[in-house]
């Protein structure tokens, strides 16, 4: 989403050279290879293609899928794989988009996510659930909510398995940003950011993430927070505003 004029490669090499951990999506998209060359650190990528939480046939795929996203991550050693409710299309739109689950399909969901994380544990690795909003990017998504991510990972409570919180997607969706962040905490594997509306760099909308950063201090959180925004401008100026935003004085 940054440095977006260059090759994708060199996009990696941009953000490495400031000295900050990259993330990336659909990993069969990329020369891994080539990737892995770049020496960056890779905090996260994609932990499925295919599949979903609830359907037979979409459950398999899913798991099958995230087993081939683990072979994967071992080439460029990203630290952890992000899954969502369902799987999405390449804009980003639910494939089985569905308006409600049920009591039962939310059992189902769960054991689909707890046999995810015993396929973690079998090979050392770690997923984690993100949330997503319904009302600007992901229409119809099932368990898109924090509070389903939330509800879903804490029942499994296997530390294969854990939160990516998105803000940006909660700030749409739920809002109570700071109150968020300490309900979550011990099942955040990753926190993502991009300000409300447009989803760029911190400073461009509605977020104090300035305050969140101090809880998150407060909180003694040393994980991964990630800019997973579109820079308003040149893509520099927005890290250096990511950077400035999650700097909190001792």
């Amino acid at each position: 989403m940054l440095f977006t004029e260059l090759p994708f490669v060199e996009r990696v090499r941009a953000i490495h050279d400031r000295g900050l951990g990259v993330e990336i999506w659909n990993w069969t998209t990329k020369d891994l290879d080539e990737l892995a060359a770049t020496g960056a650190n890779f905090t996260s990528m994609t932990g499925y293609i295919e599949g979903d939480l609830l359907e037979t046939d979409g459950i398999a795929r899913f798991l099958e899928t995230a087993e081939q996203s683990i072979v994967a991550s071992r080439i460029i050693n990203a630290d952890r794989l992000n899954v969502h409710g369902t799987g999405l299309d390449g804009d980003g739109q639910a494939i089985r988009p569905r308006e409600s689950v049920t009591a039962a399909e939310r059992r189902t969901a769960q054991d689909t996510l707890s046999r995810l994380a015993d396929l973690g544990a079998k090979h050392d690795a770690v997923f984690m659930l993100e949330n997503l909003n319904l009302a600007v990017d992901h229409p119809g998504t099932p368990f898109a909510r924090a509070e389903d991510t939330i509800e879903l990972v804490s029942s499994i409570d296997n530390p294969h398995l854990q939160l990516n919180l998105d803000l940006y997607h909660a700030q749409i969706g739920e809002g109570n940003l700071v109150e968020l962040v300490r309900q979550a905490l011990p099942w955040i594997g990753e926190i993502q950011v991009a300000d409300v509306p447009g989803r760029q760099e911190p400073g461009t909308g509605e977020i104090n993430y300035s305050r969140i950063a101090r809880e998150l201090a407060t909180l003694k959180f040393d994980k991964v927070v990630g800019l997973e925004g579109w820079a308003s401008g040149d893509s520099n100026i927005a890290l250096d505003a990511f950077e400035l935003a999650f700097t909190v004085d001792a």
